[in-house]
């Protein structure tokens, strides 16, 4: 059958920001599927603790008036978000979240803005996988088309309909119809066990990175320097 026709948790933040060590949490979603077909859904909305910029609002929609007025203390929201991936870790299931490195970057670094136990520390000391990254996959098994890569642009690719960009439960879905859609495309990719592919993210993770590193640096960014992890970044205290 292959990893995508079994269960995935599929997760999307929207946020503050683009540095996902800065950023705060302003929507969160976790949409379960089989084989492509939604069965459970759930969505928080966050009041950020900080002034949501305009770029932001213009990306997702969400105002600082309206996130304050009807979101959740933001470290409880992240609380549960983690609560609800690691239970899916926990029993097996792989959480599959487009450009991954971002988002559970992003939600580590809140956990630990806000004192609460990581995503390691609920897993008993184990990192958090497996974990399936479209965007990964997609830029390792189809390297030389041409064009954008962002969330939009790969489910134009693959013929799947994203309802509402940059609202997270509908990229959320997006992201676990990705990546059935990539392993039915890729057989090679369906076959492998799903820890594997897991691992296999990390190396084509860093190999990108790497790549992407001496580009820039070709082209005169002489102190360009791309994090190689994944799915998790490092956090500001592990890189001083």
């Amino acid at each position: 059958m292959g990893w995508h026709r079994e269960p995935l948790t599929g997760f999307d933040l929207e946020t503050t920001g683009t540095d996902p060590h800065e950023a705060r949490i302003v929507t969160g979603a976790v949409i379960e599927v089989r084989a492509g077909e939604p069965l459970g859904h759930r969505e928080w909305l966050a009041d950020p603790g900080v002034e949501i910029p305009a770029d932001a609002v213009a990306v997702h929609g969400i105002t600082s008036a309206h996130a304050t007025a009807e979101g959740r203390p933001a470290d409880q929201v992240a609380d549960a978000i983690a609560n609800v991936l690691v239970s899916s870790w926990t029993a097996g299931v792989p959480v599959v979240a487009y450009n991954a490195a971002f988002d559970l970057t992003l939600l580590s670094a809140e956990l630990r803005r806000y004192g609460l136990p990581s995503l390691v520390d609920r897993l008993g000391g184990a990192p958090p996988a497996p974990v399936v990254d479209p965007y990964t996959i997609d830029r390792r098994v189809d390297r030389y088309r041409r064009g954008k890569r962002n969330l939009e642009a790969v489910c134009a690719e693959y013929g799947i309909v994203l309802g509402a960009a940059h609202n997270a439960s509908a990229d959320a879905l997006a992201a676990a119809h990705l990546a059935f859609a990539i392993a039915e495309r890729h057989p090679k990719i369906a076959a492998l066990p799903v820890a594997e592919l897991h691992a296999r993210q990390i190396e084509w993770y860093a190999a990108w990175a790497a790549d992407f590193q001496d580009f820039l640096r070709r082209k005169g960014e002489a102190d360009a320097v791309v994090d190689g992890a994944w799915p998790l970044r490092q956090s500001v205290d592990e890189r001083i």
